[in-house]
């Protein structure tokens, strides 16, 4: 059995120690339920930045809104991101729009 690759820095050379993944490269710890579980939905910005829950990202065009009268700005950040499965893969509280679904593709990570 191969162990995943560290989650944070793509490094190969991971090790357990203890129940806990090591990466000798940046020297990031995890448990193994969790690789198990960012296997299963991978969501990458436009940058091909990998997303995870909780992150904040930045529009990087003008978005129009159906049933609203503006449009989310380029440049408008959105703090602590969820990961959903679909084609609109981040849910999230947009200020001044609500709670709202957004593509990956339009968003980068700060």
């Amino acid at each position: 059995m191969s162990l995943p690759k560290c989650p944070m820095c793509q490094s190969e050379y991971t090790y357990e120690d203890r129940g806990l993944l090591i990466c000798p490269e940046c020297g990031h710890e995890w448990s193994p339920e969790d690789s198990v579980q960012e296997e299963g939905l991978v969501v990458l910005d436009a940058n091909g930045n990998q997303l995870q829950d909780g992150d904040t990202v930045t529009v990087i065009k003008d978005l129009k809104v159906k049933g609203a009268s503006g449009a989310i700005k380029q440049g408008t950040k959105v703090k602590n991101i969820r990961l959903v499965e679909g084609d609109h893969n981040i849910d999230c509280k947009v200020d001044g729009f609500g709670a709202m679904k957004l593509k990956s593709e339009f968003v980068k990570k700060l």
